[in-house]
């Protein structure tokens, strides 16, 4: 009987020789396990491995390919030595830079008067200090909700906030459930913990609680409020229904607002404050290069995150600590915020103007969206024909869970390039989108 293994490798010796190239289907599993002379089961993991190394993309209802190489060349948007056009990540900078720097002048100066400098370089314990819970709980407020400040943990940015409440709710080898497609940082987090994490329909209302129920995870990792990658927000009803199953098994959940301060939503930890840790940051309200995570936590979590927040060394810097504790009482976080607003509707006005007639996802003020590609583009070859443009986009496999297939669909970031950059890369991606894979390679 053959070793999945050696199959896998056999596989992967005739794409490195160009035997099977670029974009070129794959057998059915069933297919496979026939001319092999092996189980399903066996192919299934054949197909599995070959995913795992990178060489091959499953997409919903299409089959399994040979992955398109990824390649950066030089871009085709600006001049030559430049940088790439990043719609991957979003760098969310206050807008308006160099010019609003001087609303961020007197925070710099405060901080070096040597009485606040001596706070700021004192260690901080994980709950920060009173000023700080405070000034947390007036930027985390929403829709006629506010956490109370006794609640309130720090962490050094988002991503960090989001491993303590995972580590504190989810032991090592348990499970997390998590929408189907997710941040794909959450996946990385919960192989580092030791968590199996557990794929979870998403409709056009977002996470199905009825799929909690069917599923018992240890706790959830929900994004109820602009999830990304899909742009979805659930109403008030789903949150209620969420929250009503999470009492019912007795599990927590992980709330990833990164996004909300887009809409005034109230959260789900509004409707199960004593199930959920609420998680949120200042990069994406504020900026990434001075970031503070914060953690809304149930008064019966509080030693759990704590110690979580200690061991992993997620635990905030003074420093950042003070800073942004002056920069939220002075209104500059808010306002910054209320610029950034205004910027996403901007931003998701030229997409939606740029890609009309495409099937787009994404809310009118949101900073991403989720487009799912005409036939015949797949994914990935759409990601490695828009790189050669110089034009950088997620594509769906880079959100997907587990060995379920992705959709064909990227994620543009619409933050980092300036207007009128991204307008341009729009108008370059809309066209590519309406050739062929083979026009594309011919160009």
């Amino acid at each position: 009987m053959r070793d999945y293994r050696s199959l896998a490798d056999a596989v992967a010796a005739d794409i490195a020789a160009g035997r099977l190239r670029p974009g070129e289907r794959l057998p059915t599993q069933r297919r496979f396990a026939r001319t092999h002379g092996i189980a399903v089961s066996t192919a299934a993991r054949v197909y599995q491995e070959l995913t795992r190394r990178g060489l091959v993309v499953g997409e919903v209802g299409r089959g399994t390919y040979v992955r398109a190489a990824r390649v950066r060349p030089e871009p085709a948007l600006a001049e030559p030595g430049s940088a790439t056009v990043d719609l991957e990540l979003n760098i969310s900078l206050p807008p308006g830079l160099p010019d609003s720097l001087d609303t961020l002048r007197p925070g710099f100066e405060r901080l070096l008067r040597a009485d606040v400098l001596a706070e700021a370089l004192r260690p901080k314990a994980t709950s920060g200090t009173a000023a700080a819970r405070v000034a947390a709980a007036t930027v985390l407020a929403r829709s006629g909700w506010a956490p109370d400040p006794a609640t309130v943990a720090f962490a050094g940015n988002g991503r960090q906030a989001i491993a303590a409440a995972v580590s504190a709710l989810v032991d090592v080898g348990g499970r997390l459930g998590v929408e189907a497609l997710t941040y794909p940082v959450v996946k990385g987090i919960a192989a580092r913990l030791g968590v199996t994490l557990v794929p979870l329909p998403v409709d056009e209302q977002g996470l199905v609680p009825e799929a909690v129920r069917e599923t018992r995870p240890d706790a959830v990792y929900v994004q109820p409020t602009l999830h990304n990658p899909l742009g979805v927000t659930m109403p008030e009803s789903r949150r209620q229904e969420l929250a009503e199953v999470l009492r019912e098994l007795g599990i927590g959940a992980v709330e990833d607002t990164i996004y909300a301060f887009l809409r005034d939503e109230v959260p789900l930890a509004a409707y199960a404050p004593e199930r959920t840790v609420l998680v949120d940051s200042l990069s994406k309200r504020f900026s990434p290069g001075l970031t503070l995570g914060f953690l809304v936590v149930p008064p019966e979590l509080t030693g759990r995150v704590a110690a979580a927040l200690r061991s992993g060394g997620w635990a905030a810097a003074g420093f950042t600590l003070v800073a942004a504790t002056h920069w939220i009482e002075d209104g500059t976080v808010a306002s910054v915020q209320e610029r950034k607003r205004a910027d996403a509707v901007r931003r998701a006005g030229i997409v939606r103007r740029g890609l009309d007639g495409f099937e787009v996802r994404g809310d009118p003020g949101a900073y991403h969206c989720w487009w799912e590609l005409p036939q015949p583009w797949r994914a990935d070859t759409f990601v490695a024909a828009a790189a050669r443009r110089g034009i950088a986009v997620s594509p769906s496999g880079a959100f997907a869970v587990g060995a379920a297939h992705a959709p064909t669909a990227v994620r543009l970031a619409l933050a980092g390039p300036d207007p009128s950059t991204l307008e341009t890369a729009i108008s370059v991606l809309a066209s590519l989108a309406r050739a062929t894979p083979e026009d594309a390679r011919l160009e």
